[in-house]
Order: structure tokens, then C-alpha cells, then sequence
């Protein structure tokens, strides 16, 4: 059978597209994931809704199964005594759960074609972090559960800039070291 040039023209079109979105969803696309994360030295216990019992070591992240909407959490030291039973609610495909309620520092970074970069952080308020203001208002961290970020703390912002004709922000979320860590290595005043 013998297929016309508009013919073959569609089906090399067809299968550039599926191509196209195969290496988008296989290399590409964001994952979402909600995360526990204890920077401690400590490890803890917890069970979400009632599941399985998990287990966090010190310094460890561990991904986790999350509904949108009302959720709960039992967190258990580790010699599994209670520390406390607390409800939170999830709103957005990722988020963290901080079980230590340790500090943590969710950053914007700008992006964009001809961004002034400076002016920008300029214009913005400083956090005061253990006496020392850090600029471009960070905002702190220290309750229960979090989703009002876009990467994640084992997430890198995006190296490449995706929208170059207007300016845009992605926020960040670290753990205090590691955001004072990112802060003087990315802001070098």
C-alpha cells in the first residue's frame, strides 16, 4: 500500500508529538510528592491516618502518600512514647511535613530576560536570622505541614529559564543550614 506525502507527513507529525511528550513526562515533568523531613539527630516514629507505622532517622527525608484535604499524624520519639497527635490539611500536589518543628526558609528566586536582579531584592524586606538580616524576605518555617512552595528541599531551582520574555519567581523551600548555606553562595554582596 502505497501512502500519499500528505499521508506520510501526518504520520511523521504523529509520532513527533508522541516523541515529544514521551521524553517530556519520562525526563521533564515535575514530579509531585509530599515529603517528611527530620533534620535532627533524633529519630522518630509516625503514623499518617492511621497506616503503617514509619520510621525517620536523623538527618533522613522519606516520601509519603498524602490526600488533599484533612489529614492526621501521630509522631513517636524514639523509644516510641507519643510526642503529640495533630490534624493538617493538604491543599497542593506537594508538601513537607516538618515532624520536629524545626526551622525552615521558603526563598523566591526571580527569573526572566533582562531582570535586574538587584533591584528587585532591593525593593523587598530582610529576615533577620540569628541577628544577621538576609535580604530578599525569606519567610520563615516552623510548623507542622507546608505546601506553599514549588521545589521542594531535595529539589534544585531550574538552571534554565523557561519563559525568557517576561519575569517570573519560584519559591524554595530549605532547612536553615541549607539556606544559609544557598544565601551566601547565590547572594554575593
Amino acid at each position: 500500500m502505497k501512502m500519499s506525502a500528505s499521508t506520510k507527513g501526518l504520520v511523521i507529525s504523529v509520532i513527533t508529538v508522541l516523541f515529544a511528550f514521551g521524553v517530556y513526562f519520562l525526563f521533564l515533568a515535575k514530579k509531585n510528592y509530599y515529603l517528611v523531613d527530620n533534620p535532627t539527630n533524633n529519630t522518630f516514629y509516625f503514623k499518617i491516618n492511621n497506616g503503617n507505622e514509619n520510621i525517620i532517622a536523623a538527618g533522613q527525608k522519606v516520601q509519603v502518600d498524602l490526600k488533599k484535604g484533612k489529614n492526621d499524624i501521630k509522631v513517636f520519639d524514639g523509644q516510641k512514647k507519643i510526642l503529640y497527635d495533630s490534624g493538617f490539611v493538604v491543599n497542593k500536589d506537594r508538601g513537607l511535613l516538618n515532624i520536629a518543628h524545626q526551622d525552615y526558609y521558603i526563598n523566591e528566586q526571580f527569573y526572566g530576560y533582562g531582570l535586574n536582579k538587584d533591584s528587585l531584592i532591593a525593593a523587598r524586606k530582610a529576615t533577620v536570622i540569628d541577628g544577621k538580616n538576609y535580604l530578599n524576605e525569606p519567610k520563615h518555617f516552623n510548623k507542622l505541614y507546608t505546601d506553599d512552595f514549588y521545589f521542594n528541599i531535595d529539589e534544585d531551582y531550574d538552571k534554565v529559564v523557561k519563559n525568557v520574555q517576561k519575569v517570573e519567581s519560584r519559591t524554595k523551600i530549605f532547612r536553615k543550614q541549607d539556606f544559609l548555606n544557598y544565601y551566601k553562595e547565590y547572594y554575593k554582596f
